[in-house]
């Protein structure tokens, strides 16, 4: 059966029995209907602190890894075993669902229901974000239309807007103010906005305020930084998020809770869920399971350096999500013989495992690598995966939540809680008091293992201005691809001793971090020549098809 026909068979519980499981009382619930809700969070943050999980992967392919297959397997799993566990996920984008990637919740057996509403409108806050966002953007226009008196430099506004579709022909424009030249500016996707950003990485309504109100829009003709409070409106941006900010409740196949919230991209954002939900899945379970997005050199790099620093998080297991088909396209096979044996190219495509596994031990020693094992898989191919674990003093587990639910990931359930319960030694990859090139460096040398970093002038200029503000210490985002730990696509495997081009920076300061631009990554992606808007339909009864 497709995805969708699993999720419709599902018996789903209203949503204030899930609630109620985790300890929510009815009035901090606020119902979008049966299985949907809003978490009015402020209410419940203290409490006991549980256990964090981080899920990621190799680098994804194009045959789908499953990261968030396993991620929600595994908190039925635990749940099985009898420990209080939430999952914590990002809220999917309308660009992927329509466009090359499909849904985000999950496959198979181990889902998050209710599956169209999730990767469609939800409870609508990808809505709100893009609100929020167009009304900076309306608000600069007209500020110098009623005459710039914060004598705003129009060829330095680095404001753009926002709308949550794939959209090329948007991503340069000019806008046009009856009493100015047109001022060149053009629309990200919502999830790469710095408002998702802010709004992921903000604790509280007061510190989402003050975030809104520090993101910088432009110089003034004094070359000095504008700043969205210098409008008078990060009130007016606090209360369109209000209602947004609260985390979202829904359920899996198995009746378990999630937290589904905010949804930046990991290849052009920070790539996490909010703060806000992950500390309120920490003060209601025991067992906290959240992934970060794309592959560990992408996703997880983010989430420890980003995320985890601003937000004081430690996890206490990194689950390395890997594939037999992940590995052979690594290993260069061809697309027909992907799901067929062949222990050599399996064998050709084992450093790209090896180099995320080098990598994560980087940060800490408590990794455990993941099978998502598919049906073609075979015991061969299984076995020179363990070994090469094994080799690799990493322990291996196998996850069959695809075909089998929370039943399929109970070896990998035992294997984490044995692992939360040692010592936690989790440290970020570098200072963020340390110079700007500096930590570009670390992370280009030690996550992406180039030899060399090179800067265009117009970097060098941006960095140097940072430096002149005194906007240095701030955390690392760099704009890369995901198909390769390098910022070549092409480069498969594991790659070695490159040269890296910082084309362009950009500083952030309401999200609170520096963004690093390499190779050809874009910020407003387009749409493939067979979207997946072709298949989306109703049927006769109206129900949706063709979401996956």
């Amino acid at each position: 059966m497709k995805d969708i026909e699993i999720s419709n068979l599902c018996v789903k519980k209203n949503i204030l029995e899930v609630a109620e499981k985790i300890g929510i009382e009815e009035d901090l619930i606020e119902c979008y209907g049966k299985y949907k809700a809003k978490i009015k969070f402020n209410d419940i943050m203290t409490g006991r602190k549980g256990k964090l999980i981080l899920v990621t992967a190799i680098n994804p392919t194009p045959y789908g890894e499953g990261k968030t297959t396993v991620t929600i397997g595994l908190v039925d799993a635990l749940n099985h075993i009898e420990k209080n566990t939430i999952g914590v996920l990002r809220e999917p984008s309308l660009g992927p669902v329509f466009g090359i990637k499909g849904g985000a919740t999950g496959g198979g057996y181990s889902q998050v229901v209710p599956m169209e509403d999730i990767n469609l409108h939800f409870t609508g806050d990808l809505h709100a974000i893009t609100s929020c966002n167009n009304l900076i953007a309306a608000a600069i226009d007209n500020h110098i239309y009623q005459g710039n008196h914060l004598n705003i430099d129009l060829n330095t506004i680095t404001f753009r807007r926002c709308l949550d579709v794939n959209d090329r022909a948007l991503r340069n424009i000019s806008t046009i103010n009856e009493e100015s030249e047109p001022i060149k500016t053009g629309f990200d996707i919502t999830a790469a906005s710095e408002v998702m950003s802010v709004f992921c990485l903000s604790k509280d309504l007061h510190e989402l305020k003050y975030n809104l109100g520090n993101i910088m829009i432009a110089r003034n003709i004094n070359d000095e930084p504008v700043y969205v409070r210098d409008l008078k409106i990060e009130g007016a941006l606090t209360v369109l998020l209000k209602d947004a900010f609260n985390p979202n409740l829904v359920q899996t196949l198995e009746n378990n809770p999630i937290l589904i919230h905010g949804g930046p991209f990991a290849n052009i954002a920070h790539g996490c869920n909010s703060v806000v939900a992950t500390n309120l899945a920490l003060k209601l379970s025991d067992y906290v399971v959240t992934e970060a997005g794309f592959g560990a050199d992408l996703g997880a790099e983010k989430f420890m350096d980003i995320k985890c620093q601003k937000a004081d998080l430690k996890p206490d297991c990194v689950i390395l999500t890997v594939t037999t088909r992940a590995l052979k396209h690594n290993g260069r096979a061809l697309k027909e013989n992907i799901n067929i044996e062949d222990l050599e190219t399996l064998k050709k495509g084992l450093p790209n495992l090896g180099v995320h596994i080098e990598n994560l031990k980087k940060f800490t020693s408590h990794i455990i690598v993941c099978l998502n094992k598919f049906s073609t898989d075979t015991d061969e191919e299984i076995e020179i995966i363990r070994n090469y674990c094994n080799d690799n003093l990493v322990q291996f587990s196998i996850s069959e939540t695809y075909i089998k639910g929370g039943i399929g990931a109970l070896a990998l359930a035992d294997k984490v809680t044995q692992m939360c319960d040692r010592e936690n030694d989790f440290k970020p990859l570098y200072d963020i008091h340390d110079l700007v090139t500096n930590k570009i460096y670390k992370i280009c040398r030690e996550i992406y293992h180039a030899s060399t970093v090179t800067y265009t002038d117009k970097a060098i200029k941006m960095i140097k201005y940072i430096n002149k503000i005194e906007e240095h210490e701030l955390p690392i985002c760099i704009v890369k691809t995901q198909y390769s730990i390098s910022d070549d696509p092409k480069k498969l495997g594991y790659p070695k001793d490159f040269e890296v081009l910082v084309k362009d920076v950009e500083l952030h300061t309401g999200a609170g971090f520096i963004t690093v631009f390499l190779g050809k990554a874009l910020t407003m992606p387009g749409l493939p020549k067979k979207p997946n808007y072709e298949i989306i339909d109703l049927d006769d009864e109206n129900n949706i098809i063709g979401l996956f």
